[in-house]
């Protein structure tokens, strides 16, 4: 069984995964407003990703038989400035989790719990695409700020945000 800090530290960590999903939620539905489909698309898929995190981490907890607490989240931004501020909030909060997942890593390595830090591994990767995915959204959005059907465009064109699932991501708790 892994250090209480550990499973603790991921309990505390669960909220931000659900904050990240109201977050994405919120801009999807702004973009969504806008009749702006792709760009709603590509949030809602990303809301859903977030959730399913948080849930990746409650299946591991469960599996190691730790105390799971699902806490209350502070509500996400509504309403923006304009059709970039999404995207730019977007790209901050995956480099805040970026830094949480390698705090988490290394209380886990920390605590020798060489499960956990292998349980952590994926999310490292995944922070990885993340930032870059919202950096890349971020350049597109900016050039193309005054014409949202060039983004629109784009996303259509590259498949932007479509990827496969990964087979390599750890279980989702209420998954099949």
């Amino acid at each position: 069984m892994p250090e209480k800090s550990f499973a603790q530290a991921l309990n505390d960590h669960i909220p931000s995964e659900f904050a990240a999903h109201q977050a994405y939620l919120a801009a999807a539905i702004y973009y969504d407003d806008l009749t702006m489909p792709r760009m709603a698309s590509f949030f809602y898929r990303q809301a859903l990703e977030e959730r399913d995190h948080a849930m990746m981490i409650v299946r591991y907890l469960l599996d190691i038989e730790a105390e799971v607490t699902i806490p209350a989240v502070t509500g996400p931004k509504n309403g923006f400035a304009d059709i970039v501020e999404p995207v730019r909030i977007s790209l901050e909060q995956e480099r805040k989790v970026t830094e949480q997942f390698n705090e988490l890593t290394a209380i886990a390595r920390a605590a020798n719990d060489f499960q956990g830090e292998q349980f952590l591994q994926w999310f490292l990767k995944e922070q990885v695409e993340e930032v870059a995915l919202m950096g890349d959204l971020l350049t597109v959005v900016e050039r193309a700020k005054d014409m949202p059907l060039e983004i629109e465009e784009f996303l259509a064109r590259e498949g932007f945000g479509e990827e496969e699932d990964d087979p390599t991501a750890p279980p989702v708790a209420g998954a099949h």
